[in-house]
C-alpha cells in the first residue's frame, strides 16, 4: 500500500482560498507545492505540518501564495497532516484518529498510514534533490523560537539563524524527518514558538520570506548577535502506565500533578529547587526515565522528591514544555540542557 501526495505547480493565488482553512479544503489531503524560481536549475525543500496542530509554517506558507512572490529558486513545499489539521476544531489535534505522531515515523518499517506518508515524503524529496530542507513546527507549549539539527557546521548556522538564534543539536534518533534528509542536504528543524503565539506566526513568516527570497541560504549573514547553541538535550519521559495532570495538588486519580504555569519555564533557566509539581510516590523512577547519549540513567540530575513535591535537581535550561497531557504522555515531558547549555550527565554519587 502507498499513499500518493496531492500535487500542484505555482498555484493561482485566487484559487487557494480566502483563509488557512480553505487553504485545507483546497489541498484536500497530504500535499505537494512546487514553485518555480527565477533561478530553476536550483531546488529548495520546505516542509510543514508534520503535526495537524502546529500551523505557523502553513500560515506563513499560505500567504506567501497569497503575495504572488516569486522565489529566488525553485521550493518544494510538502504540507503534511492535512486530514489531522482539518479535523474539527481546526488545527488542535497533532495526530489523525490516534495515529502514530508522524515526525516519529520516517524510519523503518514504513507498515501503517503514517508509515506510507511518510515513506511518500522522503521519496519526493529524494526526487527533488534539494539543496536544503526546513521542517517547520510549533512548540507544544508556548515559548522561545528554537531550531535543532543532527549536526552543527556553518550550514546548519546559516539555515538557523534565517529564523532564530538558538541551535540545539541533539543525538537523539526517534525517526523524525530531519534525521534521514541529512543524507539528502543539510536539514534544519525550526520550532517558531507556541501555535497560539502570534509571535510564532510572525517569526514563521519572517524566516520563510528569507528562505524563499535570498539566493543564497547556506552562508551566514552578518549579525550582530551570536548564536547560541545547545547540545544533547535529554528528554524527561513519563512510565507508561503514569496518570499524569496538571492543577494545583494531586487526586486520588493521578501519580503526577505538574503546576499548570509549568509552561512559563519554556524561557530562561529554572534554578534549582524549583518546584514543578506533585508525585504520589518517593520512587522517581516509577514514573520518569530519562537517558543521555552515553545511555546514562539522568533522572536523579534532573529532578528530585520532597515532601511529596517535585522539584529541580540543578539549574537547568527546559524546553518544549507543555500543559497539555496527550503530548505529554505521547513525546515527553520536557528537553533540558545544563544552564551552560551542555549535556546532562550522572554525577559520581
Amino acid at each position: 500500500m502507498s499513499i500518493e501526495l496531492n500535487r500542484f505547480c505555482d498555484p493561482d493565488p485566487s484559487s487557494i482560498g480566502e483563509d488557512i482553512y480553505q487553504f485545507l479544503d483546497y489541498l484536500g489531503g497530504p500535499s505537494e507545492i512546487l514553485l518555480s524560481g527565477d533561478d530553476t536549475t536550483r531546488t529548495r525543500a520546505f516542509v510543514t505540518l508534520l503535526h495537524g496542530n502546529e500551523p505557523s509554517g502553513l500560515i506563513a506558507l499560505f500567504k506567501w501564495l497569497k503575495s504572488g512572490l516569486k522565489p529566488a529558486v525553485n521550493v518544494v513545499c510538502i504540507v503534511a497532516s492535512v486530514s489531522a489539521a482539518s479535523l474539527e476544531p481546526s488545527f488542535s489535534h497533532r495526530v489523525f484518529a490516534r495515529q502514530r505522531d508522524l515526525n516519529r515515523c520516517f524510519k523503518e518499517p514504513f507498515d501503517d498510514e503514517p508509515g506510507y506518508l511518510a515513506a511518500e515524503i522522503l521519496e519526493t524529496l529524494k526526487r527533488y534533490k534539494p539543496e536544503s530542507l526546513i521542517d517547520m513546527h510549533n512548540t507544544s507549549g508556548s515559548g522561545p523560537s528554537f531550531a535543532v539539527a543532527i549536526y552543527e557546521d556553518p550550514q546548519h548556522d546559516a539555515l538557523t539563524e534565517l529564523f532564530t538564534k538558538r541551535l540545539i543539536v541533539t543525538h537523539l534518533r526517534l525517526g523524525a524527518l530531519m534525521e534521514v534528509t541529512e543524507y539528502l542536504c543539510p536539514t534544519v528543524t525550526i520550532e517558531c514558538g507556541g501555535r497560539l503565539d502570534e509571535s510564532a506566526h510572525q517569526i514563521a513568516w519572517e524566516g520563510l520570506n528569507r528562505y524563499f527570497r535570498l539566493e543564497s541560504v547556506l552562508a551566514g549573514q552578518e549579525s550582530q548577535e551570536s548564536l547560541e547553541v545547545l547540545t544533547n538535550p535529554v528528554r524527561l519521559e513519563l512510565k507508561d502506565d503514569c496518570r499524569l495532570r496538571y492543577g494545583e495538588k494531586l487526586s486520588e486519580e493521578s501519580d503526577l500533578c505538574l503546576l499548570p504555569s509549568i509552561e512559563q519555564l519554556n524561557s530562561g533557566i529554572t534554578v534549582k529547587d524549583t518546584q514543578l509539581g506533585w508525585v504520589a510516590t518517593d520512587d522517581l523512577k516509577a514514573v520518569f526515565s530519562s537517558k543521555n547519549s552515553r545511555e546514562e540513567c539522568v533522572v536523579n540530575e534532573l529532578v528530585y522528591i520532597k515532601d511529596g513535591g517535585l522539584f529541580a535537581k540543578r539549574d537547568l535550561k527546559l524546553f518544549m514544555i507543555t500543559n497539555n497531557p496527550e503530548i505529554a504522555k505521547m513525546d515527553c515531558l520536557f528537553y533540558a540542557v545544563r544552564d551552560c547549555g551542555s549535556e546532562v550527565v550522572a554525577e559520581l554519587s
